[in-house]
């Protein structure tokens, strides 16, 4: 029995709430359980200026936690003067997830900053960011449709992650806090909801692991983000 008492392929409860913040393009509220995330979309008429001319756009990602969103409070990372290097492997993988199902040339010279912020952690909280990001993201690319920005939507597909790990011998979809902690393989996937991959972490955290193993996991990951995809949907279509 895992600790949450869910069967080895059950996600958490999830829950996508649009709408999440008065003021941003786009915005969602990411619960997988209890780690909740806030996903905000930000558009600015500009590109970094390296990409300038270029005709097209630019979708980036930031990450954080929010000082008390664990069992003991943590510095904010501005207060040190540095970002760890977490929260940049966190950031960029975002980041490019989001960019890879986006038509940079339909976005224009306009760039989409998704501002992950962590209210609460119990383990997932990137493969959280990133399923919220991508609905914060839909929205404001619908908001600049709306308002004459673009003409088109520059979406092609969807994005979704989920982690997945063997835990006390159980490949298991959606690790909380007390199952990733303590598995002994621990892996993230980024699907896109045409059925291709777009990033896979796994780790052997307490020993190697089997082919048999990774299909296993890649199984479960592939199913988590079927159910993923339909919630983003549900959540865009409640606007």
């Amino acid at each position: 029995m895992r600790p949450s008492g869910r069967k080895p392929d059950s996600l958490r409860a999830i829950s996508l709430e649009i709408g999440a913040t008065r003021y941003a393009e786009g915005s969602c509220l990411a619960k997988f359980g209890h780690t909740h995330v806030l996903c905000t979309a930000s558009w600015a008429r500009d590109v970094p200026r390296w990409r300038k001319g270029s005709g097209e756009g630019w979708v980036t990602g930031e990450y954080g936690m929010l000082p008390r969103a664990t069992h003991t409070r943590g510095r904010r990372e501005a207060a040190e003067g540095k970002q760890s290097g977490r929260t940049q492997e966190i950031q960029r993988l975002i980041g490019r997830s989001l960019r890879s199902v986006m038509n940079l040339q339909a976005l224009g010279e306009n760039t989409i900053t998704i501002d992950c912020d962590v209210l609460q952690a119990d383990g997932g909280t990137r493969t959280a960011a990133i399923t919220g990001g991508y609905v914060a993201l839909a929205l404001a690319c619908r908001y600049l449709r709306e308002e004459g920005v673009i003409d088109e939507d520059p979406l092609a597909a969807q994005v979704a992650a989920v982690s997945c790990g063997v835990w006390e011998g159980q490949p298991v979809l959606d690790l909380d806090y007390a199952e990733d902690s303590t598995a002994e393989v621990d892996a993230n996937f980024v699907f896109c909801s045409d059925d291709r991959l777009i990033e896979v972490q796994a780790t052997g955290e307490k020993r190697a692991f089997s082919r048999a193993e990774m299909s296993a996991l890649l199984d479960l990951a592939d199913s988590g983000c079927r159910a993923l995809f339909a919630a983003q949907l549900e959540a865009l279509a409640s606007r």
